[in-house]
């Protein structure tokens, strides 16, 4: 099968945005590739952190993937950090990698606009992405929209390398972007990305009467001042949101009941209530299962982190051998 390799950070517990915007893309993706997924707990210390929250945030986030349905018999899960050949590669790829390149990425140039001291790790935070994704010369990667351009950069590294050291032939592959269905979640305001820092989110193991109290007030379409008013289901997040986790002809009812004010937003809310608890409720009783019995996460990382490894060192040792190092 072909190899897709994916990782997200260590936010701790997993939000909606995160689960359909990747975890619930990972769970149909094991069935047919070769799948290696990864908390990248790396990437996430290009900001301040605190190392007790960064330990309790890998945990909570490798438990909840397990809990949502990626499945150690079909898939890697490992942390990043546990297999060195990530950083040993980064630091390769530093070499043949211009800074042109780094500071017209995006992710760089907004993030680095909203900090007054730049550290390095955010600009060559990329390059290390490169090296999660060849150091496994994996075919494919599952991202959304706003990753296709960091992709673009490990195409970059990819040409450069191989031209240097590929001894005519390309020892690295070319990764292809594997795009979510689901590309980007709005949160609650319907404004901006779902996210836990502007608590416009909602929790993927948040009791049904949680979810209920963020759903109640979340914003629809702003046409929609009155119970009579007709919307336009399109512009209105809970709308989208329905294409996420309510079936066809539910989505169908919701677009039409919108358009003629057949519903009020409360009515739309509390059927996609209805189809989010429908959907998280297995996964919060495998999140406490997983609660019960830690040792289910440990061995998980354990075996994907060994796996991982081998494929590693196999890919370090040749990528030494051509460049000299051995």
């Amino acid at each position: 099968m072909p190899r897709i390799l994916s990782g997200i950070q260590p936010s701790g517990e997993l939000h909606l945005g995160n689960y359909l915007g990747a975890i619930k893309n990972w769970v149909e993706l094991q069935e047919r590739y070769e799948s290696l997924f990864f908390v990248a707990d790396y990437h996430a210390i290009t900001q301040p952190y605190e190392p007790e929250l960064l330990r309790k945030r890998r945990r909570e986030m490798a438990a909840s993937i397990l809990a949502a349905g990626v499945d150690p018999a079909k898939a890697s899960l490992f942390l990043q950090s546990d297999v060195p050949e990530h950083t040993e590669l980064a630091w390769i790829f530093n070499s043949v990698t211009p800074l042109g390149e780094l500071e017209r990425q995006t992710h760089f140039k907004d993030k680095a606009q909203r900090q007054g001291s730049v550290m390095t790790g955010l600009l060559t935070y990329p390059v290390l992405q490169a090296a999660d994704i060849l150091l496994y010369r994996a075919d494919l990667v599952p991202v959304g929209e706003d990753q296709v351009q960091h992709l673009e950069l490990t195409r970059v590294i990819t040409r450069r390398w191989n031209a240097q050291y590929g001894r005519g032939e390309d020892y690295f592959p070319e990764p292809q972007p594997l795009l979510t269905p689901a590309r980007r979640i709005m949160g609650l305001d319907g404004q901006t990305k779902m996210s836990k820092s502007l608590n416009n989110y909602i929790g993927l193991l948040e009791t049904s009467a949680e979810i209920w109290a963020k759903l109640r007030p979340a914003a629809t379409d702003p046409a929609r001042q009155r119970r009579t008013d007709p919307g336009t289901p399109e512009v209105c997040n809970i709308y989208h949101l329905h294409r996420a986790f309510s079936d066809a002809a539910t989505v169908e009812e919701v677009a039409v009941n919108c358009r003629t004010a057949g519903w009020g937003c409360i009515d739309c809310k509390k059927v996609l209530h209805k189809s989010i608890d429908t959907e998280l409720t297995p996964i919060r009783r495998r999140a406490a299962e997983i609660a019960a019995k830690p040792q289910i996460v440990d061995d998980a990382l354990a075996a994907g982190a060994a796996r991982c490894r081998t494929i590693a060192s196999k890919t370090m040792s040749e990528v030494k051998e051509r460049m000299g190092f051995a």
